[in-house]
């Protein structure tokens, strides 16, 4: 039960950005004023800007979206209960350059070992939101990296389904048949509600490949979604993907910048790769961390940096 819950709660780092590459792709379709209309009103709910925070200490000066300046986001993914005030389950950096139209994705184990900065320990990374919100999450990560981080998009994960349905579902190319949670999952291409999608990606243990396996199914779904998102206009139930939206997202994005992104760096989010940060499992004081090596944070830091056209 206990790796089934361990399971459960890994699962769904793709869920982040596949909704991100929404938010920047949904502003192209929004040609029809009633869209647009729909959109800036989704769009003003999920912006919550964080306070004292305007831009990142790691950064002189605001992002120049006319001079097509890389940047980075910070994507949780988080499962909210009632009394609860959360973990970041999921916690991934992007590093978007439109020079080399690309988008770098690294997803954060959530039980890596680090400093928790604001909160004077040393702890799981993911603890980081339930001490202090999405800016300690902010500035634990990028500390961790050691790049800035300029913005964020904080995802509910149980209402994440809602917006894959929304789309009106994915298809993906699946390259192993199994079955999981009662679902399966034939080789081939195969069409996915978002049921079906948690549960294409969530299978890892029967995979041999085990998690280049399950970041393989994550990714074809993160390019399905990308897929239905070039193609926003020609949908007719935006009030339905922008309530879904609206209600699952919070970001310090602005309509004003999300259009500006769109515009300069909507090339890049054709081209995703992602980046793979090795760590060692260890007890200690009876807990298990994730510890990531100084060469190995070094290299993550100077790939995102030569990416971020940081000096």
């Amino acid at each position: 039960m206990k790796r089934q819950d361990k399971t459960k709660k890994k699962k769904k780092w793709l869920k982040i950005i596949g909704i991100t590459l929404l938010i920047f792709l949904v502003a192209g379709g929004a040609y029809a004023y009633s869209i647009y209309h729909s959109l800036t009103k989704a769009v003003e709910t999920m912006h919550t800007p964080i306070e004292n925070r305007p831009i990142s200490d790691k950064r002189q000066n605001e992002i120049s979206y006319a001079n097509q300046e890389p940047f980075s986001v910070l994507l949780l993914g988080v499962d909210e209960r009632k009394g609860d005030s959360g973990r970041s389950d999921t916690i991934i950096a992007l590093t978007v350059n439109p020079e080399t139209n690309s988008v770098k994705m690294l997803s954060i184990p959530r039980d890596t070992r680090t400093d928790i900065i604001g909160k004077n320990k040393v702890d799981k990374i993911n603890h980081a939101y339930a001490f202090g919100g999405v800016k300690m999450s902010m500035d634990t990560v990028e500390n961790f990296l050691d790049i800035p981080l300029d913005y964020y998009v904080k995802i509910n994960m149980e209402g994440f389904k809602d917006i894959v349905d929304a789309v009106g579902g994915v298809e993906v190319n699946n390259d192993l048949d199994f079955s999981y949670g009662g679902d399966h999952f034939p080789i081939g291409k195969i069409k996915l509600n978002g049921a079906k999608a948690l549960n294409f990606s969530r299978m890892r243990y029967e995979d041999p490949r085990g998690d280049f396996g399950r970041q393989y199914r994550q990714r074809e779904i993160i390019q399905g979604i990308i897929n239905k998102g070039a193609s926003f206009a020609t949908l007719t139930n935006y009030s339905t993907i922008f309530d879904a939206l609206s209600k699952n997202i919070e970001t310090n994005l602005t309509f004003s910048q999300m259009n500006d992104i769109q515009k300069n760096y909507r090339a890049a989010a054709k081209n995703v790769e992602q980046i793979e940060i090795k760590s060692t499992g260890k007890k200690i004081d009876g807990i298990y961390y994730g510890i990531v090596s100084n060469e190995e944070k070094q290299r993550i830091h100077d790939e995102l940096k030569v990416h971020l056209e940081l000096k």
